[in-house]
């Protein structure tokens, strides 16, 4: 019996020794003190041995078992040093190496054109004001002095909730608001975005962004609106910038117009983004129809005023030179990492 319990304990610290592994060693473990290794059997041949032999046998197997055990946490402590030590060589950081470059987001196109457009009139004196998306057909046509058969109040151009409530068309219902308080004198500027039924295209939208403006005071004439709008495309588009202005028909100003200015990329030579006109329409204005002025509590005897309502989107494809209004709503990197 001692030989073979000496011949086991050899085997298993041979076995111990040729272990490259925790896995393995768990293997060795298994096979010699596990419940059915080599070990475990041996004592349950005990009934074989003599009665006054049986202490001294187990004696040596207990023995054979913790020197087994001893020389097994030896292995796993080493082989768990040897795991750690090839782990520190792999994450082992090179300082001499440049550090990794942390994306920077940009402004939107249509947020730097925007942040331009409010810097020009707030230098003017102008007031930034906001008004809700989801509107009354009150506020959006009724008080603009759009009639219930108008063309614009059409389902098929706007985008009704119920009878009374649909989706803006323009921010002009903001104007409205500002001259139902009776507060006067206004200056205010009203950027949102605004939706109406179109089909997507390079030039059209479901939903894009407009700014309107409106001034009103004592003795606002058409003047005004014209050296205001002069101030500002010079401003936004470069001191060399001409402005003319067409005769047009809006239902809320009279007298309406159309504005173009100069073509800031050939200077009036001719060019594709002038379409060799020298001009660019850039916007619509006017001054402030009195029945628009009364129905919001305004006597349009005493006081008058000019509105203008500048596409968001169209300025910034002109300024950045942008042919199809799609890039701005795709949220490419490669397009947006330009600006």
């Amino acid at each position: 019996m001692k030989e073979k319990i000496e011949q086991i304990r050899q085997q298993a610290l041979a076995a111990i020794e040729d272990a490259a592994g925790i896995d393995k060693l768990n293997d060795v473990k298994v096979a010699f003190l596990g419940k059915k290794g080599q070990l475990s059997s041996l004592l349950k041949g005990m009934k074989d041995v003599a009665p006054e032999d049986r202490p001294k046998v187990g004696q040596m197997v207990n023995e054979a078992r913790a020197g087994i055990e001893a020389k097994m946490e030896e292995k796993r402590t080493a082989i768990q040093k040897k795991l750690r030590e090839e782990k520190m060589k792999k994450e082992v950081i090179d300082v001499t190496l440049p550090g990794k470059k942390v994306a920077v987001g940009h402004r939107h196109p249509n947020q730097i054109a925007l942040d331009d457009l409010e810097r020009v009139f707030i230098g003017m004196g102008y007031e930034v004001v906001e008004g809700p998306e989801v509107e009354y057909d009150h506020y959006n046509f009724e008080l603009l002095n759009i009639p219930a058969n108008h063309p614009a109040k059409d389902e098929q151009d706007t985008f009704y909730i119920t009878k009374d409530i649909l989706l803006r068309t323009q921010t002009s219902p903001v104007q409205a608001r500002i001259m139902e308080t009776g507060r006067m004198p206004i200056r205010v500027i009203a950027p949102g975005r605004v939706f109406r039924s179109d089909e997507v295209d390079a030039t059209h939208s479901p939903s894009f962004h407009q700014v309107e403006g409106l001034v009103v005071d004592k003795g606002i004439t058409f003047a005004d609106l014209k050296g205001t709008l002069q101030q500002w495309a010079e401003e936004f588009f470069g001191p060399d910038t001409k402005v003319k202005f067409r005769p047009h028909h809006f239902p809320f100003t009279e007298p309406s117009a159309e504005v173009d200015v100069s073509c800031f990329k050939c200077g009036g030579k001719g060019c594709r983004m002038c379409k060799g006109s020298e001009w660019i329409e850039i916007l619509g204005c006017g001054m402030v129809h009195p029945k628009v002025l009364s129905d919001c509590g305004i006597d349009p005897e005493v006081y008058s005023g000019f509105a203008f309502g500048i596409g968001l989107e169209r300025v910034a494809l002109l300024k950045y030179e942008i042919d199809d209004m799609r890039l701005l709503y795709e949220n490419d990197k490669r397009f947006l990492s330009q600006f």
